[in-house]
């Protein structure tokens, strides 16, 4: 069973452990790994507010950023503990997601790091490339007509 908790600031440095088990090895292949950099980086989107604990069976699995932002939902953050991935839990917590998004008849938007293996999980789920720029690919996924 998938279940969201809040995050709040006491949670920040288990998540950005979370964050560089997920990254590290993408960055690294970019060339783009520094820990205080990465440090800086999370701390400046650390919004415990928007920030939601992903949960299975009440067991901590990951985190994610879902935040309106007037005539669009940004999703960020989005992070599984490795040994959670691979296994369909993410697809299944951005179903949710988008179900959210479907409901409140908003676009949901994201960038992904270059040659990053999550671009084709928001790819199968319809998001569509806006923009490229150097080290990111942006993605938008429009509103899903629910019918009559």
């Amino acid at each position: 069973m998938i279940a969201f908790a809040p995050a709040s600031e006491a949670d920040f440095e288990r998540l950005l452990v979370l964050r560089g088990e997920v990254m590290r090895p993408h960055l690294e292949r970019l060339g783009r790994y520094h820990p205080e950099r990465s440090r800086a980086r999370f701390r400046e989107a650390f919004k415990p507010e928007t920030m939601r604990l992903i949960l299975v069976d009440n067991a901590f699995a990951g985190c994610v950023t879902f935040e309106a932002k007037g005539d669009h939902i940004e999703l960020g953050q989005f992070y599984l503990a490795p040994p959670r991935q691979g296994r369909g839990l993410g697809g299944r917590v951005l179903d949710i997601l988008l179900a959210e998004a479907d409901t409140a008849r908003l676009p949901v938007r994201l960038h992904v790091l270059k040659l990053s293996p999550a671009a084709r999980l928001y790819e199968r789920h319809g998001f569509v490339r806006t923009h490229e720029e150097e080290w990111d690919i942006f993605y938008e996924r429009p509103i899903k007509d629910q019918g009559p």
